[in-house]
C-alpha cells in the first residue's frame, strides 16, 4: 500500500523535501506487511509535520510547523499532490490538523503559543479564513503545587487536606533547602506524601522553577461524540472541549502531566497520553454531561518520568488495546482496555527499532513506526492472538519522518 509521509525539511533542520510517499509492500494492495521503501516526494512544502485526510475528498491537509500555518493539497495521481488554496495562518509551531467527520471544518493546534484555530472548508475542501479560539489560561498560575483539579474525583475534604499538606511541606522543604545550602539541597524531598485513598497518579512538583516557564502548548484536536472537539494543552495540563468553535469545558489534569495525544473509544471514554508524567488518563462525561477524570495508569513500567516521553497513542481495530510510542526508551507500549472502558493497564513494552518513535499507525497485522531521529520507517508484526507488536518485518530510510497517513484508494 501507499502512505503519505510527513516530516521536517531544511527550515526546521530536517532532511525532507515535502510530503513524501512510502510504499509498504505492493502499492495497490491494502496490506502493509510487505517490504518498505521511500518512493520520493509527492509535493514540495516546508515541514509538513502532521497530515490529515478529508473524509470524502482526495484532499490532504498539512500542518506547516515552521511556517505556523496549514495548507490543503489535492491528489493529482497515484503518488502526487498539488496545493489548492493559499497557506492559511494558524498558531505558532502548528503541530496538528484534523478535518471534521462531515468534511465542513478543519481544526489546527499550535504548540508554540497554544492557539486553537478553526477553518470552514468549501466544497473543494479548501480552508477559508482562520477563526482563533479562546486562549487557554494556566489553572495552576497562582500556586501550582497547592491546587487539585476539580475534575479529579476526590472529595472536598481530601482536596483541602492535600492542598494544606502540599503548602506546609513545600514551605518546610524550601526553608530546609535554604538552611543547608546548595551543596545539600538536592537531598531534601520536593513533593508531599499523598493521603490514604488518593491515586498515585496525582503528582506534585516544586512549582517555583516550573510555573515561571509554563507556556500554553496546544498539541492535538480530536472529534468525539455529540459534535464535540477535544484539544490537549500540553503546557497548561488541560483537555479542552469545544462545540462549533466555542469553548464548553476544561478538564484540568494534575500539575506537570503534559497531555499530548488522545484516542476516542467506542465506549464513550477519551484516553489521553501524557508526555511529561508517562501516563494514560481516562476521561468520560458524567450524568450531567460534564467531563471528568475517571482513572489513570502508567503507560509502561519501563518508562521513567523526565527521561522518557510518550508521543502518539492509537487503538487496535477492535478497540481492546492501546499502543503508545515512548521516545527515550524508544519503545511501543501496549495497554489493555478494561471492563466498560473506564480503566486501562499496561501489558507489554517492546522495542520500536527506531530512534525517537514520533508516530505510528496500525494497518491490519502491521504496525508502521516513524523514527524521527533515525531517519527511517520500520514495520513490526502484530501477534494475531495477543495483539502485541513484536518481530521487526522491514525497515527503510526516510527523511526525518514525523507522521504516516495511509492512502486507501
Amino acid at each position: 500500500m501507499r502512505l503519505w509521509l510527513g516530516g521536517y525539511t531544511a527550515d526546521m533542520d530536517g532532511d525532507g523535501a515535502g510530503i513524501g510517499v512510502l510504499l509498504a509492500g505492493d502499492a495497490d494492495t491494502p496490506s502493509a506487511g510487505g517490504p518498505l521503501s521511500f518512493a520520493g516526494t509527492a509535493v514540495a512544502v516546508d515541514s509538513p509535520s502532521w497530515l490529515a485526510q478529508h473524509p470524502t475528498l482526495d484532499v490532504v491537509y498539512a500542518a506547516l510547523e515552521g511556517a505556523g500555518g496549514v495548507r490543503a493539497f489535492t491528489r493529482t495521481g497515484p503518488a502526487t499532490l498539488a496545493p489548492i488554496g493559499a497557506v492559511q495562518p494558524a498558531g505558532e509551531v502548528t503541530c496538528h490538523v484534523v478535518a471534521s467527520p462531515d468534511g465542513r471544518w478543519l481544526t489546527a493546534t499550535g504548540y508554540g503559543d497554544g492557539t486553537v484555530t478553526r477553518y470552514r472548508l468549501d466544497d473543494d475542501g479548501v480552508p477559508g479564513d482562520p477563526v482563533f479560539g479562546t486562549a487557554a489560561v494556566d489553572p495552576y498560575a497562582d500556586s501550582p503545587a497547592a491546587r487539585l483539579p476539580d475534575d479529579l474525583g476526590v472529595s472536598a475534604a481530601q482536596s483541602a487536606e492535600i492542598a494544606a499538606a502540599s503548602a506546609d511541606l513545600a514551605a518546610a522543604a524550601a526553608a530546609l533547602r535554604d538552611a543547608v545550602g546548595e551543596e545539600f539541597a538536592h537531598l531534601l524531598p520536593e513533593r508531599p506524601t499523598l493521603p490514604d485513598g488518593i491515586e498515585s497518579a496525582v503528582t506534585f512538583t516544586d512549582p517555583e522553577p516550573i510555573a515561571a516557564a509554563r507556556t500554553s502548548h496546544a498539541h492535538q484536536a480530536r472529534h468525539v461524540s455529540g459534535g464535540l472537539v477535544a484539544t490537549t494543552d500540553l503546557g497548561f495540563d488541560l483537555v479542552r472541549f469545544w462545540r462549533d468553535g466555542q469553548l464548553q469545558q476544561e478538564v484540568v489534569l494534575p500539575f506537570g502531566t503534559g497531555p499530548r495525544h488522545t484516542v476516542w473509544h467506542p465506549s464513550g471514554h477519551l484516553y489521553v497520553v501524557t508526555e511529561y508524567s508517562c501516563e494514560v488518563y481516562v476521561l468520560a462525561p458524567d450524568a450531567t454531561g460534564r467531563w471528568r477524570i475517571v482513572s489513570a495508569a502508567p503507560v509502561s513500567p519501563e518508562a521513567s518520568v523526565r527521561a522518557d516521553f510518550p508521543g502518539e497513542l492509537s487503538a487496535s481495530a477492535d478497540a481492546g488495546l492501546l499502543y503508545a510510542g515512548v521516545r527515550g526508551i524508544n519503545a511501543i507500549a501496549t495497554l489493555r482496555v478494561l471492563g466498560d472502558g473506564s480503566r486501562v493497564e499496561s501489558i507489554a513494552t517492546v522495542e520500536s527499532h527506531v530512534d525517537w518513535p514520533r508516530h505510528h499507525v496500525l494497518v491490519s497485522d502491521t504496525l508502521l513506526i516513524a523514527g524521527q531521529r533515525s531517519n527511517e520507517v520500520v514495520s513490526l508484526a502484530v501477534d494475531e492472538r495477543t495483539g502485541i507488536p513484536g518481530r521487526r518485518r522491514y525497515s527503510t530510510p526516510a527523511p526525518t519522518p514525523s507522521v504516516l497517513l495511509p492512502i486507501f484508494d
